[in-house]
Order: structure tokens, then C-alpha cells, then sequence
């Protein structure tokens, strides 16, 4: 089929064309960016903790009437006595939090006492010999926190441990060229000695601006004595549901002068992420309800053109039917012509894509889209362009010939 009479017909419909154009550009270029955010979004939502979440449980736990130190030590001793012993637990430690809980103690940690030249942030987690057990962390190197080397930090005590436990990232980061383990690290003006390293343990923060140390944990051996304590509590597979429906309950039995949240004061870890991950969640589902509304939109009005135009020429295909033209011909007549603009569209709309994620990447901090996801939309813009016109195109290869003789 020759593409000169097309273009020649398009000059005389400029501004149906130009209209259609712009509408398949403005909705490559947002759907391409809308893809990509999808995409990222999943990926963050998919990522691993280090911990087994299908068997935790979390506790936040707040003491009435704001007992002293030494009480909350007591108290706190007293409940993972109790915990220890429901049917359905595994294991359990107090911590002052958890992965994906959105809340903790950020340091830096580096070869010095010097805070302006650390090597990496990291996130803080007070932790004992239980630990590991109960996250289902896996070490890698060295060896876990013993029952002696673990003490009690205050609300004003000085965080200046002995020894620590690092992961496996923060490990490369801190000694790139060779093992961590047995060496000195500083997180306050005293080392630590570094007795262990863990493959992974993600940070409690999700958000951007965390991302850049997102693996970057260290465990600390204190418990601490502040009014608020979390419980992480490791259940067997299938005690999970009893665990979580009973340990409030538990709780409360052991010690009445208590609070513990009816929302969220027990949750289980697949909450925790839920919650953590909200907003990503609501951000990919928006993206995608944009980008569905966006190409129902431009595949109507390739629909509503296309019908529009063969109305017009209803003659015209008459003629060209009686002069010799099959349906095949008229069919692709149309859907060449519609082509034509399709990739006027998808041309203009891979410039926009492009400068669109650009700006992105200045406002929001974007990762540049990769070429895939521009290529993708072309493709999918293209496709959405042919199967929107393919309707009206048959409606104009049924024209019988007889309407060339039609005067109105």
C-alpha cells in the first residue's frame, strides 16, 4: 500500500491527527515513568529482611505507671520467663525494635572516634544470645552474643559496647579488603571488637533516604530499661495464629500494669511489612489505575477519530470499492493510516518519557528509566493503537460499493 495518499489524506484531517498524536505521546510518557515506579515500588516491597517473618510475632509493650530501672529489669526478665513457656513459642528476646518498624537509633560507625569521618550510618539493635535464634538470622563468620556479655543500658547510659555483631554488609564496607571479624570499630569514643557477622539484616526505615545503608546493621549487647520494650517472639509454623491470638492475653496475666495497643500492640510480621510498605503499595496501585485510565482514554479516542473519519468518507470507500478494492484493501487502508499516527505519537512520547524521568530524577531522586521500559510502551502503545482502530477499520471494509452513488 502506498503511504503517499495516506499522508496526503492526514494534511486534510491535521487536526484529528495532531490530536490523536499528542494523546498517544502525553500517555507513552506517563505510563512509561508510571511502569517504572510500579516497578521500583515492587521491588522494594519484595525486599528480604534477613529475618524469618513467617514465624515472628512483635509485642510492643509499655509499663504503667513508669517503674524505675531496676524494676523494668525485673519485669521484663519476668515476661520472657512467661513467653518462653506458651506453648507454640520458639524463642524470644526484648529489643528496642525490629526491621520494617519505622523507628530506632540510627549511628555512624567507622575506624575512629571521629563521627565527621565514619565509614557507613548504621541502624542500632539491642540485643542478647536469643537473638539470632529468634530473627533466624544466619551467621556467617564468628560467633554469637554469650548470656554473660549482655547488660542493662538506662535511659542516660552511655552506648559504648565491648563487642558487637555486624552484617555482612556493613562488614565489607567498614574492611573491603579483607575479614571484619576480631577487628575494632567505633560507634562511640571506645571500640567495639567486631565477634560476629550476619548474611543480612535490613535497617527498620524503608523510605529513599535510608536506602543508602539499607543493609547496614549492627547488634549491640544491652537490654534496655525504658518504659516501652518490644517483644519479638519467634512462634513453630504452626502456632503462629494461637501464639498471636494468645499472647496478649498471656501478658497481661503475668503483670495487669501494663499497655499494650489493641491495634497494633501485637502484630505479626507479615503486618509489620504490610504497614511498612503501605505507601508504596498505594503508589504502585495509583500508578496503575493512572496508567489504565490513561490508555482506555487514548484507546477511545482512536476509536471515536477512526469511526468519525469513516463516516466522512463513507463515499470515498464506495468509490474505491467499486473501482476494484477489497475489503483486505480498505481494512488495511485504515489500519496503516492509523499506524502512521501511532508512530508520529509514540516518537514524540519516548522524547517526553525520557525528559519527564528527568525531571523525576531532579525533584524525587529517581533512578534514570531504562531504555526496556520506553521500548515496552512503544510497543504496547502501538499494539493498543492497531487493536482500537481495528473495529471502525472493519466497519469501512464493509462499505458496499453502491455508496459511490449515493449523493447524500
Amino acid at each position: 500500500m502506498q503511504i503517499r495518499p495516506i499522508l496526503a489524506t492526514l494534511r486534510y484531517h491535521k487536526a484529528g491527527t495532531v490530536l490523536i498524536a499528542m494523546q498517544i505521546a502525553l500517555t507513552l510518557a506517563i505510563v512509561c515513568n508510571a511502569m517504572f515506579i510500579i516497578h521500583q515500588r515492587l521491588v522494594r516491597m519484595d525486599k528480604p529482611s534477613g529475618v524469618e517473618e513467617s514465624n515472628l510475632v512483635v509485642v510492643q509493650n509499655e509499663w504503667a505507671g513508669k517503674p524505675a530501672a531496676g524494676q523494668i529489669a525485673a519485669l521484663m526478665a519476668a515476661d520472657l520467663d512467661t513467653l518462653r513457656k506458651m506453648p507454640g513459642v520458639a524463642n524470644v528476646y526484648a529489643t528496642n525494635t525490629y526491621p520494617l518498624s519505622s523507628s530506632g537509633i540510627v549511628n555512624g560507625i567507622g575506624h575512629s572516634p571521629d563521627k565527621r569521618n565514619y565509614v557507613s550510618q548504621t541502624a542500632i539493635y539491642f540485643s542478647d544470645e536469643n537473638t539470632l535464634a529468634t530473627l533466624g538470622l544466619k551467621l556467617v563468620e564468628g560467633r554469637n552474643f554469650t548470656a554473660n556479655e549482655i547488660s542493662d543500658l538506662g535511659d542516660n547510659d552511655r552506648i559504648a559496647p565491648a563487642v558487637i555483631i555486624i552484617t555482612r554488609e556493613l562488614a565489607h564496607r567498614l574492611y573491603p579488603d579483607g575479614s571484619a571479624l576480631g577487628k575494632t570499630a567505633y560507634i562511640s569514643d571506645k571500640p567495639s571488637i567486631i565477634i560476629g557477622i550476619v548474611d543480612r539484616l535490613q535497617i527498620p526505615w524503608v523510605d529513599s533516604s535510608m536506602a543508602q545503608f539499607a543493609d547496614c546493621s549492627t547488634l549491640l549487647p544491652f537490654r534496655q530499661l525504658l518504659n516501652t520494650t518490644h517483644y519479638v517472639v519467634n512462634a513453630r509454623p504452626e502456632r503462629l495464629a494461637d501464639v498471636t491470638a494468645r499472647v496478649r492475653v498471656t501478658l497481661y496475666a503475668a503483670h495487669r500494669l501494663r499497655v499494650i495497643r489493641p491495634k497494633d500492640g501485637v502484630q505479626t510480621f507479615a503486618q509489620v511489612r504490610a504497614t511498612a510498605y503501605k505507601s508504596d503499595r498505594g503508589m504502585a496501585i495509583l500508578m496503575g489505575v493512572i496508567s489504565a485510565v490513561l490508555l482506555a482514554t487514548t484507546a477511545a479516542g482512536i476509536v471515536g477519530l477512526a469511526s468519525f473519519w469513516v463516516g466522512q468518507r463513507r463515499k470515498q470507500i464506495g468509490v474505491r470499492r467499486a473501482l476494484g478494492a477489497t475489503r483486505q484493501d480498505i481494512l488495511g487502508y485504515f489500519l496503516t493510516e492509523n499506524l502512521l499516527i501511532g508512530m508520529a505519537g509514540v516518537v514524540l512520547g519516548g522524547l517526553l518519557a525520557v525528559g519527564l524521568n528527568l525531571w523525576l530524577m531532579k525533584q524525587f531522586e529517581m533512578e534514570r528509566i531504562a531504555p526496556g521500559y520506553v521500548m515496552t510502551g512503544v510497543a504496547m502503545l502501538l499494539v493498543l493503537g492497531q487493536c482500537a482502530v481495528f473495529v471502525p477499520a472493519w466497519r469501512a471494509s464493509h462499505v458496499p460499493p453502491v455508496e459511490a452513488t449515493r449523493s447524500v
